[in-house]
């Protein structure tokens, strides 16, 4: 006798996380979001590389990805969970950034990183989310933050 899973996680390929997602290149800073349950939690996951063009100038010489794009990658992963898990017909919803809280910065990532982004739903309201959220590199924690993020319907 076999026994089926009941708890299926999901995956978003790059062309899954454009379609849930208005962000396009440069500032689409997820590749690809792992171990999806529905709007609760997620792990994406950011291959840093030299050739972003953010490393032209943070910092020559010494490059580190900026602080404020990985809080932003771990909102693109909150955001894309949350569309892909609450999608009701062919134009999804938009969602809004709304707020950041208790961000701490552990350790520069630099190019060559493989950036891992751990959501975690802390609450919802209606259509207002609050995630935690932890960065990853190698098993090393770099950065936390709790954002919230607002879901609303696409104007036509």
């Amino acid at each position: 006798m076999t026994v089926e899973p009941t708890d299926k996680l999901d995956t978003l390929d790059i062309q899954k996380i454009m379609a849930a997602l208005p962000h396009r290149y440069p500032f689409l800073l997820v590749d690809r979001i792992l171990d999806i349950r529905g709007d609760e939690s997620c792990v994406g996951v950011k291959n840093v590389t030299i050739n972003e063009p953010q490393f032209t100038g943070h910092f020559p010489g010494r490059p580190v990805y900026p602080g404020v794009l990985i809080i932003e990658g771990m909102a693109q992963c909150a955001g894309a969970i949350c569309i892909h898990a609450n999608a009701r017909g062919a134009s999804p919803d938009l969602v809004y950034f709304m707020t950041i809280d208790k961000a701490k910065f552990r350790k520069p990532v630099q190019p060559g990183d493989r950036l891992e982004y751990h959501m975690k739903k802390l609450n919802q309201r209606r259509n207002m989310f609050w995630y935690s959220g932890r960065a990853m590199v190698d098993g090393q924690l770099v950065c936390e933050a709790e954002i919230s993020a607002m879901v609303a319907p696409q104007s036509a």
